[in-house]
């Protein structure tokens, strides 16, 4: 486990475009990691987003490092992301590990995480 993760990170992209990050959460949150359940946004896998010119830069991670939907997901996250930011996404997988403390509150309760 990692010495206290940052649960829900406050993105760059909070402060520069602050009303399109609110909806860039909603849209993120139909991104659904099939295995657990949980909307990466609930998970905390979404890391960090800011923009570089007309580019928003996602950083985000896995729940586990081979997993078998990761694909899919850094896909959707992007369709998703680009839906909501009206502009080209770029997603980065981060090396960060995932750990349940990063899940938003109440989040892993149905787990047995909390």
């Amino acid at each position: 486990m990692t010495e206290h993760p940052i649960p829900n990170p406050i993105w760059e992209f909070d402060s520069t475009h602050p009303a399109i990050a609110e909806g860039l959460r909603s849209k993120l949150r139909e991104v659904i990691d099939p295995e657990i359940g949980l909307s990466i946004i609930e998970l905390g896998l979404v890391r960090e987003a800011h923009m570089e010119q007309d580019t928003l830069h996602l950083k985000m991670i896995l729940t586990t490092p081979f997993c078998p939907y990761a694909p899919a997901m850094i896909e959707m996250t992007r369709k998703k992301a680009e839906e909501a930011a009206k502009s080209e996404v770029l997603v980065e997988l981060g090396m960060e590990m995932w750990d349940p403390s990063m899940m938003e509150e109440g989040a892993g309760a149905a787990w047995g995480f909390f």
